[in-house]
């Protein structure tokens, strides 16, 4: 008898060890630590820029018909008809409050080219509802969602024209050395494949173009280094908010340079100053600034200063 209630209670044990596993597993999973990093997001009155999935929301309410003379079915119609307007009027909003650089957002720019105002008009009108966020209140009332990219023909849009498309680099080799593949592993480093920026710690505002300059003001990494075509679709840099989340980054591979951020430069916040040591090293050949080029570069940062 002794016997089979040991054996009973080993096998309740198991069964509340498997149990609190799956559970701490859940939990785990739920909470965002086996699925996507933490998100660096500038939250707006109505709505937010995800700058890491490269996603602007915004949010839109629809109240009723106050006077009571519609019919439920066409009251909810009106609402949400409603809903989805306001939601657009607030993306617009957004849209225009996005910063470009450490000196310029797109209303500056849209201010002095009305064609961009009405392209991205244009844009928000074609934006759909997230249907599956749609919200219905006991009193009628409708909340909405709807969603655009950060990048693709918004930024077509809105980047400076001064990012144009970069040919080919070419790794400049001096006559009478051995290549790379010669030379060997063990007498040469082997070439960076992306870079990141540790900028935890320091005060700064997300942009579509941020700036690295070393300590004596000079640009390393800005507009003349990437081509448009990979600013377009993926933006010059990647934001996050995890360093542990960088490493393996397919954005910038398995080797990449890593540099601390010492402090932003001027009123804007958006341009990171890094040591002269760190620049040395990341224009020391023409090989490593093919990943500049392709916009293989991340930024972490704790959160967006307001």
């Amino acid at each position: 008898m002794n016997n089979l209630q040991h054996q009973y209670g080993d096998a309740m044990r198991r069964r509340i060890i498997f149990t609190l596993a799956f559970m701490s597993l859940m939990v785990a999973s739920s909470s965002g630590h086996c699925g996507e990093p933490a998100s660096v997001v500038e939250h707006q009155t109505n709505g937010s820029i995800n700058w890491t999935q490269g996603i602007i929301q915004a949010v839109g309410i629809g109240k009723p018909d106050e006077t009571g003379s519609a019919k439920p079915l066409d009251a909810s119609v009106k609402a949400l008809y409603h809903a989805k307007k306001n939601a657009k009027l607030h993306l617009i909003k957004i849209l225009k409050g996005i910063r470009i650089d450490s000196h310029r957002n797109v209303a500056n720019i849209a201010g002095q080219d009305y064609s961009i105002l009405a392209k991205i008009h244009e844009i928000v009108f074609e934006t759909r509802e997230i249907e599956k966020l749609r919200k219905h209140r006991a009193d009628g009332t409708v909340v909405v969602r709807v969603q655009i990219d950060l990048y693709g023909g918004f930024s077509q849009l809105v980047l400076p024209q001064e990012i144009q498309q970069i040919e080919s680099i070419k790794p400049v080799r001096p006559k009478n050395k051995p290549s790379i593949q010669q030379a060997g592993k063990s007498s040469v480093p082997e070439a960076y494949t992306g870079l990141v920026v540790d900028a935890r710690g320091i005060a700064l505002r997300p942009a579509l173009v941020p700036r690295l300059l070393d300590e004596n003001g000079q640009e390393i990494f800005g507009t003349a280094y990437v081509s448009r075509e990979f600013a377009v679709q993926w933006g010059t840099c990647g934001y996050m908010a995890s360093f542990n989340a960088t490493i393996n980054s397919d954005r910038v591979g398995r080797n990449p340079l890593f540099v601390k951020g010492l402090r932003t430069a001027g009123s804007g916040y958006s341009d990171i100053i890094i040591s002269n040591t760190d620049a040395a090293k990341l224009l020391s050949s023409s090989k490593h600034l093919l990943f500049l080029k392709e916009c293989r570069v991340l930024i972490v940062i704790d959160s967006p200063v307001k």
